[in-house]
């Protein structure tokens, strides 16, 4: 027992001291956390990357130049026997040499419009990247958020455990008294000691609760010290009670990021049908170069020889048969049907969930509503039966019951409050306004 009382004022000086300082706001921490947060550094990364990607170079826009030089030589031996019967004419190891060099330029200037569809899909693409990493980002402030709120719950519920434990300490103190002056029975002073020792030990687990919210908010930081004292300005969980469902509903439609990204699908399924469809055009590539070439020769009236100059070309062409173009066009077509369905059932979704959403916060409200009636109901019934309890009028087990009612009602309206501040935080979420947050 004396173990737990340690850990139970351990607990309660810790809270003490986080108490007397306020460093930490939730925009605070979630700037921190947007900064930090590796998940998040990892998507910046990969956004980065199709910006990058997306250039007329990798579309193909652009020509392509290439320096090259060789080098060849030969070793031949030949016979000649001339028509007129003379000697026969034998010539072993000739060596012949070849140098060459030239820069030549290859263009795709027309290709059907291809190239313009695969620098409008790289663009896309980038497009989806930045709202792909929105998501992200707006999924880390709830989550953080929604951890923040939590860490908050479970300090007030540790506070509550800390004041059952004090009221369990006094009323031990009380039975003990009158038991040393024979008023009360030694069951009544077990029952108190082992209703002492229950919310302590209810206070130790609570605070591991504590440290473990604590730790989570360490972890979405990216900070090492996990061990440090994480110290919040709010005292409360409050909710936003000016909402209104046509209004998130309206935001919905404009500003939800899985909207917004499936938009993105829709256009790169047009695009992709652009791209085949450009095989049906002809293409025009223009071909250039410059080049030098050195040839050194052992037998024959020419030593050596050099030649040097450009070339030019252009080639005109038009693919008259590729079996596979019909089916890749009818494939690409039901491509733009299915991303269009997937849009049209993905709104379905969001509205579903934002009904479902809106009546737990509105029925979340309802319940906090009544849990704060109760909690004063809870208070005044301990009052009077502490009173009673001090002349005599109430037993033991009575007066626990009404110590227990008020932890109660205390425990329940965090649950109502916590639960109503999700549904708030989903809210903001679904209809693209999580950012209020970092305001």
């Amino acid at each position: 027992m004396k173990r737990i009382i340690l850990l139970s004022a351990i607990a309660i000086c810790s809270l003490s001291s986080m108490a007397q300082n306020s460093d930490n706001t939730l925009k605070s921490c979630l700037e921190r956390g947007l900064q930090n947060n590796y998940s998040l550094r990892i998507i910046r990364n990969e956004e980065s990357i199709a910006r990058n990607n997306s250039n007329i170079a990798n579309a193909g826009m652009l020509p392509s130049i290439e320096a090259t030089t060789g080098f060849s030589t030969t070793l031949d031996n030949s016979d000649t026997t001339p028509r007129d019967g003379s000697g026969k004419t034998s010539q072993r190891n000739i060596t012949d040499n070849t140098l060459r060099a030239g820069i030549d330029l290859q263009w795709t200037i027309f290709d059907g419009f291809k190239m313009q569809a695969d620098y409008k899909r790289l663009k896309e693409l980038h497009l989806l990247s930045q709202t792909q990493t929105r998501i992200s980002v707006e999924n880390f402030i709830a989550v953080f958020t929604a951890e923040y709120y939590n860490f908050i719950q479970q300090r007030l519920r540790m506070n509550n455990l800390s004041y059952a434990v004090k009221l369990s300490r006094e009323r031990l103190r009380i039975v003990q008294d009158r038991y040393i002056i024979g008023d009360n029975s030694r069951l009544d002073l077990l029952q108190a000691r082992v209703d002492f020792n229950a919310d302590s030990a209810e206070s130790v687990k609570q605070y591991e609760q504590l440290m473990t919210s604590r730790i989570r908010l360490y972890e979405l930081m990216a900070e090492r010290n996990v061990d440090n004292k994480f110290i919040v300005a709010d005292t409360v969980i409050y909710t936003d009670s000016e909402m209104d469902f046509d209004e998130l509903w309206q935001a919905t439609l404009a500003n939800n990021a899985s909207l917004i990204a499936a938009s993105h699908e829709q256009r790169l399924a047009d695009i992709d049908f652009q791209s085949i469809a450009s095989r049906d055009y002809p293409y025009l590539r223009l071909n250039a170069g410059y080049g030098y070439t050195q040839n050194r020769y052992e037998i024959g009236n020419t030593k050596q020889r050099s030649d040097w100059g450009a070339d030019i070309g252009i080639t005109l062409g038009i693919k008259l048969f590729d079996g596979k173009r019909s089916t890749q066009r009818r494939s690409a077509k039901l491509a733009i049907a299915n991303a269009e369905l997937e849009k049209e059932n993905l709104e379905l979704t969001l509205y579903a969930d934002l009904n479902n959403l809106w009546q737990s916060f509105i029925n979340n409200k309802r319940l906090l509503s009544l849990e704060r009636q109760n909690v004063i109901a809870a208070r005044q019934n301990y009052d009077i039966a502490y009173e009673r309890y001090l002349i005599g009028d109430l037993s033991g087990i009575e007066m626990r019951e009404a110590q227990k009612s008020l932890f109660d009602a205390e425990d329940r309206i965090l649950v109502a409050e916590y639960n109503t501040k999700l549904c708030e935080i989903s809210l903001l979420q679904i209809s693209g306004n999580i950012n209020q947050y970092l305001k």
